[in-house]
């Protein structure tokens, strides 16, 4: 453990962010499932929603260097792909 007061005000820094990249991870392999789940079930409208969901916490996620922006553009490329087949 840190001795230092920077050092360990650093640490509670790193478990505060960690606490919530999790959760945004967490969160978008759930609605990244539900635009999935839809897409099988050929549920258009219900596709669209989740996927605006998705789109949403991706986006957000990318914005906090949660993710990867690039990878989240290729989930939302994906995503989008699959939803647009749904015709």
């Amino acid at each position: 453990m840190a001795n230092h007061k920077s050092a360990l005000k650093r640490h509670r820094q790193s478990l505060k962010r960690r606490d919530r990249n999790r959760a945004a991870k967490t969160q978008i392999k759930n609605k990244v499932k539900a635009v999935r789940l839809a897409v099988e079930q050929k549920d258009k409208e219900q596709a669209v929603v989740a996927l605006r969901d998705a789109v949403s916490s991706l986006d957000k996620a990318a914005g906090k260097k949660t993710v990867h922006w690039r990878n989240a553009s290729r989930r939302i490329g994906r995503l989008q792909q699959a939803v647009n087949k749904l015709d």
